[in-house]
């Protein structure tokens, strides 16, 4: 068996098994580095991600439920050729027009939450320890129902900027008004119940989130 660093590290891969699996919502403003948590929590701890961004864009696939929906209402002038949604022409209906985006959120929110729910029943019939759900608007309600805890990764203003300058290629312009746009940081403190300060090395970053991890297992154990 190993010992020293090698077994703290199996130690920490078994964390969320022998349990109900841990169910873990993760937020955070553009820029945070929330790809990156998700990566860690999937490759060291084996956990199941889901993005709630990319189960909206496949239910808006040609034949999809909310495809068909959301052409009914917007017309076909809203799709390519092929058949697939132009999300930019969407985007750009929506953006200026409060209740034609309340029309599409009506379509594709209650879609995207029956899938998560469909996708969290299935993981725990397979056994699954730990499922993450990454989204934007984590502060819905719904997801307070649907997680055992929700994480804010945060990172400072000016880390944002650099890492969305040098990662993205993105104006500095650009960057304060995707960054304008969202959810304040108060907000995303007040909501959720633990916040991980993503702003330094990473390591520094690791050892929060495995601290998060074990504290939830001990809870449940305790249970």
């Amino acid at each position: 068996k190993h010992s020293g660093p090698e077994k703290d590290m199996d130690k920490l891969r078994d964390i969320g098994r022998g349990t109900r699996m841990i169910k873990i919502g993760i937020t955070g403003g553009v820029g945070s580095g929330k790809s990156q948590v998700l990566a860690y929590l999937e490759e060291i701890h084996h956990a199941r991600i889901c993005q709630a961004d990319l189960i909206a864009h496949e239910l808006q696939r040609p034949k999809e439920k909310c495809w068909r929906k959301i052409r009914e209402y917007f017309g076909e002038g809203i799709c390519n050729p092929d058949g697939t949604i132009d999300r930019k022409k969407l985007g750009t209906i929506v953006f200026s027009d409060a209740e034609k985006l309340s029309v599409l959120n009506a379509i594709v929110h209650p879609a995207v939450n029956e899938r998560i729910r469909r996708l969290i029943a299935e993981e725990e019939k397979k056994g699954t320890g730990i499922f993450v759900l990454e989204a934007a608007l984590m502060t819905e309600p719904v997801y307070r129902e649907m997680m055992d805890e929700i994480w804010y990764i945060y990172a400072e203003k000016q880390v944002r900027f650099q890492r969305l300058r040098t990662d993205r290629g993105y104006s500095d312009e650009k960057t304060a008004s995707m960054m304008s746009s969202q959810v304040t940081e108060e907000t995303y403190r007040d909501f959720c119940d633990l916040t991980i300060d993503n702003s330094r090395e990473f390591e520094k970053t690791k050892v929060q989130i495995d601290r998060a991890l074990s504290d939830m297992k001990n809870r449940y154990d305790r249970r």
